[in-house]
């Protein structure tokens, strides 16, 4: 049992499927006071108390945790969830608790001001500019070149990410980035719409710990599985404890480059990069856990503990990084073939006899109107599932043949023709 001060966990959310297994986790070693708007029923075993507060009101939840704080020890402030990484950091700062500064965190909350300061230290990035309007933006997609990224300033989960290959693409992508929310994010960032270079090369993320100013550890390395062309949606992911890009040179530089250039002192990051023919380049930086199942994964192929890391840092406790297992674990999401409504969902049979098979987890129920990509969301997922094996090509496997457990059926939308006099 936890014998030290409660951490305060800003946000819990609302998706067991996707939180049960950090915050389990972190209530394994610290107790956990939430605060949220209500309290999520799955969250009730691993919480000692909720605060309520309006969590998109920096300054009532401030105050709500200042008034708990006068009669109550706070061991450590927290957040895992990518909209309350800067109140977490204004909270820690305001109680006199180990964290980030406010303004690393808003900097990784805000993708112009993250790529100005990347650019300024020459942190391998990709040019990036904020436009005002289509027709901005298609100008300097002009003079960047073609094909360009088009993406929200401040959203996540690729939630309005479009590759444009013309003007006209990136007019329409322009409006799509511009009204693009997951999760109300958009309630908790600065709006605008960005114009990128189209990085090459496949995509992994990089689980970073940052123990002190200039302390910079990867934990982590985790390679995406690609996605279909017109999408840019997240299909899974495989960690590897073998790795070998955990021990590459130019990577390591890389993220301690842009940890620096984000003035980032202590926590767990997720930091996107990609593999480009002219070397590896930065993605984003999220100031946060990875999403999308990242920590199971790492826990499962390395035995390290990310949200205990996390969670340590945040009480001032020296964490436990090195791992313990040397296997492979891979994730994969389900995204509808078609658009339309959900008339079947369930698993075949023979889910017993699925070699390395962790989890199978549906996430949807029939009934519900779902979007194929590229319009599709997290949302729109349908299922996900876990495997492990012993090596990351194992893994691929597995989870190709965990997909065939799946009975999926959408009826298409009828389109009646229009009615002539």
């Amino acid at each position: 049992m936890p014998t030290h001060a409660p951490l305060v966990l800003i946000g819990v959310g609302d998706s067991a499927a996707y939180r049960k297994d950090v915050l389990a986790s972190i209530a394994a070693k610290h107790s956990v006071v939430g605060v949220d708007t209500a309290e999520p029923a799955w969250a009730r075993p691993y919480l000692t108390r909720i605060i309520t507060a309006d969590l998109s009101d920096t300054a009532a939840v401030l105050g709500a945790v200042s008034t708990y704080s006068n009669d109550h020890t706070v061991g450590g402030v927290l957040a895992y969830m990518e909209h309350h990484v800067q109140t977490a950091a204004l909270l820690a700062q305001h109680l006199g608790l180990p964290g980030s500064s406010p303004q690393s965190m808003a900097a990784c909350r805000d993708k112009a001001l993250s790529r100005r300061l990347m650019a300024e230290q020459q942190v391998p990035s990709a040019r990036s500019v904020q436009a005002s309007s289509p027709e901005a933006a298609a100008a300097f997609a002009d003079l960047m070149g073609y094909p360009v990224i088009v993406k929200p300033r401040s959203q996540a989960g690729s939630a309005g990410v479009v590759r444009a290959d013309t003007a006209a693409a990136v007019r329409a992508a322009f409006h799509e980035a511009s009204r693009a929310s997951v999760m109300d994010l958009h309630r908790y960032g600065p709006a605008g719409v960005l114009v990128e270079e189209y990085l090459d090369g496949p995509e992994i993320s990089v689980e970073t710990a940052v123990l002190g100013a200039g302390r910079v550890r990867i934990l982590a390395v985790t390679r995406k599985l690609p996605a279909p062309a017109d999408s840019t949606q997240e299909y899974g992911h495989v960690v590897d404890a073998r790795d070998p890009l955990l021990h590459e040179p130019a990577l390591i530089q890389l993220i301690e480059s842009a940890v620096a250039a984000h003035d980032i002192t202590l926590g767990v990051l997720c930091i996107e990069v990609k593999l480009t023919s002219a070397g590896p380049r930065i993605v984003e930086v999220n100031g946060r856990l990875g999403g999308d199942l990242l920590p199971v994964l790492v826990r499962r192929a390395m035995g390290i503990e990310l949200a205990q890391v996390a969670a340590d840092l945040a009480a001032g406790m020296q964490p436990r990084l090195r791992p313990v297992l040397q296997r492979a674990a891979a994730a994969a999401f389900a995204y509808p073939s078609t658009s339309g409504t959900l008339q079947q969902l369930a698993l075949r049979t023979e889910r017993a006899q699925t070699p390395g098979l962790e989890r199978m987890v549906i996430t949807h129920t029939p009934g519900a109107l779902v979007s194929a990509p590229p319009q599709a969301t997290l949302a729109d997922r349908l299922a996900h599932w876990i495997v492990l094996g012993a090596t990351a090509d194992e893994c691929r496997t597995r989870l190709t043949q965990a997909a065939g457990l799946l009975d999926v059926r959408i009826a298409r939308p009828a389109y009646a023709p229009a009615c002539t006099a």
